[in-house]
Formats: structure tokens, sequence, C-alpha cells
């Protein structure tokens, strides 16, 4: 890690002002001065004037977004409307698995990046609803297909059964554990129909609510024991969500 970084990481100045300390020959690296570019290990003792420079355990964001139709989860920064641009946020965050361009609703975006295999394997089986709109009415038939699994020849698959509910003439939900792409809308093409609107409201425990379109909030304690309970499980829903 260059020092430069490590001074900004640890709190103790901004990365200005850590450039600024380097170039006046005030930082140094197991008693060596450092100069501007220098690098060091995990371990190593920086002093700044002297004093001894901790490290500062960094605090992980969580976020929860209800993505809007049109931004992208990437996080190149070259495409326009990309999702780490829309949210804005001061720390570097991802997100966790995927929305569709044409899709909106509920993502997940962290910081830690320790959290998404547990999250993403599929072995895991973690349940994500859908709210669908589609293009004819919604028949018992169709939602039994729907609900037993069915094969998806172009993605050389076959998709496993699931739960569906009607929600009225034109409209379904549906839960699934696992997220081939474009799952929902090459289910409901395979049985002639198309989707005209599609929004997840829930992933694991955590729920869309009525967080409004383009909004984001920071999960709540008690949010994150019910994602992840071997690493949070001792947290209390005490925090009130931050909003933005």
């Amino acid at each position: 890690m260059r020092v430069n970084k490590f001074l900004v990481e640890s709190g103790h100045c901004s990365r200005r002002e850590a450039d600024d300390l380097l170039s006046a020959g005030k930082v140094t690296v197991n008693g060596a001065r450092a100069a501007i570019g220098a690098v060091m290990e995990a371990g190593d003792e920086v002093r700044v004037a002297g004093a001894l420079v901790g490290t500062r355990p960094r605090q992980h964001v969580y976020l929860m977004l209800n993505k809007p139709l049109g931004v992208e989860c990437t996080t190149d920064g070259e495409v326009h409307g990309n999702i780490i641009d829309f949210v804005d946020h001061p720390e570097r965050v991802f997100p966790v698995g995927r929305l569709d361009k044409d899709s909106e609703g509920l993502i997940l975006l962290t910081s830690d990046g320790a959290i998404v295999n547990a999250l993403l394997r599929h072995e895991h089986q973690h349940e994500k609803e859908y709210l669908v709109e589609v293009d004819r009415p919604v028949t018992t038939e169709f939602l039994a297909k729907m609900s037993r699994g069915m094969p998806l020849p172009r993605l050389r698959a076959t998709t496993k059964p699931c739960r569906t509910r009607r929600l009225g003439k034109h409209a379904f939900a549906i839960v699934l554990t696992q997220g081939l792409n474009r799952q929902i809308r090459r289910m409901c093409a395979e049985l002639g129909y198309s989707v005209k609107r599609l929004t997840r409201v829930r992933f694991m425990n955590l729920k869309l609510g009525h967080l409004k379109v383009g909004r984001w909030r920071n999960l709540t304690p008690g949010e994150l024991a019910g994602l992840l309970p071997e690493r949070f499980g001792t947290a209390r829903a005490s925090t009130a969500p931050r909003l933005r």
C-alpha cells in the first residue's frame, strides 16, 4: 500500500495533506524518511513528526437501492447510467448481483467484498421475489408451468421449481432461488408472454417496502443480522436507516 493511502485510511489526514507531509519529510516508515510515492507493507511502523499512526478499522457500507429503469448494474465508469455514478456514495461500493437495465427494484450495494459469495452462491438457495406485469392474461396453467421449472434452450439450462401467485389479470409474483440471465423474461417468452414490467421487491430478508424509486438507504443492524446471522447475529435493530 502507498504510504499516503495508509495515512488517509487510518483517518490521520486527507490525501492532499498526506502528500504535503511526505513532501515536507515529516513521515517515516520503520524509522526511514518516506518520500511521495513510497510504499509500505502490513505491520510497518508509520510515524508523522515522530508520532505513531495507528490503523482504524474500516466501517463497511451496506445499502439498499430501489433501482430505476435505465440504470446499469456495472462498476464500469465508462458506461453511461452506471449504478456507481447514480448512487454517488462517498465510499467505494459495488452491487451484489445485478438487475437488468430494463428491470427495477431492490438491489444491495456494499464495500464489503467478503459477503458476496455468501449471498450469491447458488447452493445457498437464497430467495428473491419479483412482481411481474405481462401482456396477456395470467392463467392457472401459465403459473403452474412457471412454478414447476422449465427448460430454457438458449441457456441450455432448466429452471428450478419456484413459487408463483396471481396478483391481477396481467400480473403475478414469483419467488426464485436461482439467477439465470434474464430468467423471468426468458421463462415468460417460452410460454408466449412478454414482460412489460419487472420489479424485485425482496432479497432474502430485505424488503423494498416504501423506499421510493431512485432512493437508497443504509441497512439497519437488524437487517444485517437477518442477512448474515453468522456474522452480524449480535446486531440490534436500533439504528434508524439513513435515507438518500
